[in-house]
């Protein structure tokens, strides 16, 4: 690796978007873009070689600082927990924390999403006044400390500031505990505005309606009447089925067919969750182009339910998977568990594949690169020319890896064993992961140990 060429890498696999292929030598630009990207090509003298070569995977989803909440949730309460009951710990948690410990916090969260192959991350960010409800003296202040931490830890970002102006659906006011997250269209936008000077080949900004229960269709049109036409827009949706009984009581109508009949749903949109979703919605999301933003683990850990994942696929419809809350910053565990919860819905295997795909692990992948690619708005999810200089390097050492065909590499990778495979780490043409280590990986510990600490002192 020392003295090797910059801006090549030699692969004798790499996962192309027609499939894998033998030979493939990448090369990037300056300001992190692939120039080329050759088949059957021969490796340059000097050039550093690596046998199995992946795009990077997109985290659709992320709310950075619930990362400093893992494992504190999970002691039962006096009556049955839900989503709801772990809610109100995660506003008591938010309470407290300062731009300062937030930008730590998202600091280490990236550079764990880094270490186990994501290379870009859709940052859904609705703490944006202070702990007394006042709005900061700069409008993106803490936007603009989530994306500092992106910086520092090399991760690509969607960043998108959050509509959020009620407790409920039929505009219930906010709860003294929502404070923090209190936005108008007007607001956001202002944000939006703030962080213009910021979009680039790392970054772009969209923005995102927390709910249907937080935040009006009124509102959000305006904001997206307001936005270019080519920002993404996501909302969180149909996540629980209380959500669901309150918008048949207000609207007479399920959260996805509201949406659908109040505002004008295409490509540009991530419907986070849509966890509760009838074949009719169904067939609505998979023919209008939006993306269902998928959480697994974090879907799981609050008992939301199952996506209806077979109907969607063979609807056509885009998916790509995030992680939420963190309880997991592994792209593998959220596919491996998006497909094992079909398994044991369904009491069958293999669910997530087509007869153009078998391979479930290459399905998961390839699909996940398309549908999150989508939903950041940004060019990545495949090794092609134009696209962001974001790869990952597998641990061809490793014995999962020993004697495998090419053709069950990703089924090796997503469903056998716990260990990281990812070995070394590309983003934006800079090497972030290098043996499993990412490059700042002490300094961002350091400091998100003191700021836990401070944390778990209130």
């Amino acid at each position: 690796m020392g003295g090797a060429l910059s801006g090549c890498l030699f692969a004798r696999h790499a996962l192309l978007p027609q499939g894998w292929r033998r030979d493939v030598l990448l090369e990037w630009n300056a300001t992190g873009d692939l120039t080329a990207v050759t088949d059957n090509a021969a490796a340059p003298l000097g050039a550093e070689v690596a046998e199995y070569v992946l795009p990077g995977m997109v985290n659709l989803h992320s709310h950075a600082f619930q990362r400093a909440l893992g494992g504190m949730t999970e002691k039962a309460g006096e009556g049955p927990d839900s989503f709801w009951t772990w809610r109100d710990l995660m506003y008591r948690f938010a309470r407290h924390i300062t731009p300062e410990q937030m930008e730590t916090i998202a600091a280490q969260l990236f550079a764990e999403c880094l270490r186990h192959g994501y290379t870009a991350v859709c940052e859904f960010h609705y703490l944006q006044r202070d702990a007394a409800g006042a709005l900061y003296a700069h409008p993106a202040e803490t936007a603009e400390r989530v994306l500092a931490a992106a910086r520092l830890s090399g991760i690509g970002m969607t960043m998108l500031p959050v509509l959020y102006s009620h407790a409920g659906f039929g505009a219930q006011p906010l709860q003294p505990e929502q404070a923090r997250f209190r936005t108008g269209a007007d607001d956001v936008l202002r944000i939006v505005e703030a962080l213009a000077p910021q979009r680039g080949g790392q970054v772009e900004v969209g923005f995102a309606p927390h709910s249907l229960r937080a935040a009006d269709v009124a509102q959000i049109r305006a904001v997206a009447q307001a936005l270019p036409a080519d920002r993404p827009i996501h909302i969180h949706i149909a996540e629980q089925q209380g959500e669901v009984r309150q918008s048949l009581d207000v609207s007479g109508r399920r959260p996805v067919q509201y949406l659908y009949d109040q505002v004008d749903v295409d490509a540009r949109w991530c419907l986070v969750h849509a966890t509760h979703v009838q074949p009719d919605e169904v067939a609505l999301m998979a023919a209008s182009g939006a993306v269902a933003g998928l959480c697994p683990t974090t879907e799981a850990n609050l008992g939301d339910g199952l996506f209806p994942l077979a109907e969607f696929i063979a609807a056509g419809g885009r998916f790509g998977v995030g992680s939420d809350s963190h309880v997991s910053q592994s792209p593998v565990e959220e596919l491996r568990w998006l497909e094992y919860g079909q398994r044991l819905q369904r009491q069958r295997r293999n669910v997530a594949a087509t007869p153009d795909q078998r391979h479930v692990g290459d399905y998961l992948w390839q699909t996940a690169l398309q549908g999150g690619a989508q939903a950041a708005g940004r060019k990545l999810g495949a090794l092609s020319p134009g696209c962001r200089a974001d790869l990952l390097v597998l641990d061809d050492a490793h014995v999962n890896l020993c004697g495998v065909d090419i053709a069950d590499v990703l089924g090796s990778v997503l469903f056998c064993g716990n260990d990281n495979l990812v070995r070394d780490v590309l983003c934006g043409g800079q090497w972030q992961v290098r043996d499993g280590r990412h490059v700042a990986q002490d300094a961002i510990a350091t400091a998100y140990k003191r700021t836990l600490a401070q944390l778990r002192a209130l």
